[in-house]
């Protein structure tokens, strides 16, 4: 059985995603030196993808 033509499409899209996970954001933030273990994970600031 072949796969639909719609969903071979799908799955060659890669996207960049506008909104990152939390612990995507603490790596990012880790690495400016504007999170520090033992800060809370709740409330983060805003941030951008590399």
């Amino acid at each position: 059985m072949s796969q639909h033509t719609s969903l071979k499409a799908a799955s060659r899209i890669a996207a960049k995603r506008n909104v990152l996970k939390r612990f995507e954001r603490i790596d990012i933030l880790k690495r400016r030196g504007q999170w520090k273990p033992g800060d809370k994970a709740l409330g983060l600031r805003k941030t951008k993808a590399d």
